[in-house]
């Protein structure tokens, strides 16, 4: 089992930025791809950013050049920087990884994003 718990959410106006954290503890070992999902209100959740052990990643077609996914295997720890952002960013952000064939999800971290 891998416990995943995110930080760094909060308000921010129109055309500023964020970094959100994820770290992972428990049954780290065999730690396979992580990344970011979010849940905006009254939608369904989407992928945002996907990032592989070797660094890989994958974003979201409306945050590229926008936001980017870094990762830290020593600390475990996934980072989502988020710059230029938008109203239609306003969104529950879930931290997601795989580990041993099986998908784990933190509690979510609330990002707002206002005029």
């Amino acid at each position: 089992q891998v416990q995943l718990v995110e930080s760094g959410g909060g308000s921010v106006q129109v055309g500023g930025s964020l970094r959100i954290s994820c770290v992972a503890s428990g049954s780290v070992e065999e730690l396979r791809d992580m990344g970011w999902y979010r849940q905006g209100p009254g939608k369904e959740r989407e992928m945002v950013a996907l990032v592989s052990p070797d660094g890989g990643y994958n974003l979201r077609n409306s945050v590229r050049g926008r936001f980017s996914i870094s990762r830290d295997n020593a600390k475990n720890t996934i980072y989502l920087q988020m710059n230029s952002m938008r109203h239609e960013d306003t969104a529950m952000y879930y931290c997601w990884a795989v580990q041993r064939g099986r998908e784990n999800w933190g509690q979510g971290t609330q990002v707002t994003v206002s005029s």
